[in-house]
């Protein structure tokens, strides 16, 4: 029976109203505006995003790895995320670096399985997610890095005014 884990995020009156998240016994602050004029520290929610899919590509690779017994002896997983331009869809960058005595074919299988992450399916319903090699230029120029900050900043609050 797989137990069901919650990431509880809340608000820490004991360090400045700072947002800390936990899973089970792990605690992480979570950095971002505080809507009164400054920036936590910490990874923002779009990092956090991105580690979740970095992890995720790192362990299926690290996975498919020892499940074949290529001589993998370290993965890398460098993520950032990018709007696209009007009317097109988001993007995640994905690098990959893949260090051992790894032929063409196992660099080309081990490319293919971070391709097959979890986390990877999910976020493809939304955002694009292009993965490449270490040695490789991205060629996906277009896009503008996503802040978090100025997207916070671009929500439709209503402005409400008291009775």
């Amino acid at each position: 029976m797989t137990t069901i884990r919650e990431v509880v995020v809340a608000s820490d009156p004991t360090n400045h109203d700072a947002l800390v998240g936990r899973v089970d016994a792990s605690r992480f602050l979570i950095g971002g505006p505080d809507g009164a004029g400054h920036v936590s520290p910490g990874p923002n929610p779009y990092d956090l995003l991105c580690a979740s899919l970095a992890a995720c590509t790192a362990m299926t690779v690290r996975f498919q790895a020892r499940r074949r017994q290529l001589p993998l002896e370290r993965v890398e997983v460098g993520v950032s995320f990018r709007h696209g331009p009007p009317g097109e869809r988001d993007s995640f960058e994905r690098t990959l670096v893949l260090q051992g005595e790894l032929d063409v074919q196992q660099r080309a299988f081990l490319l293919e399985a971070a391709n097959l992450c979890p986390v990877g399916e999910l976020l493809g319903i939304s955002a694009d997610i292009h993965t490449r090699p270490d040695a490789t230029t991205s060629t996906h120029n277009a896009s503008t890095q996503a802040s978090y900050e100025d997207d916070l900043a671009q929500l439709p609050i209503p402005n409400i005014t008291p009775d």
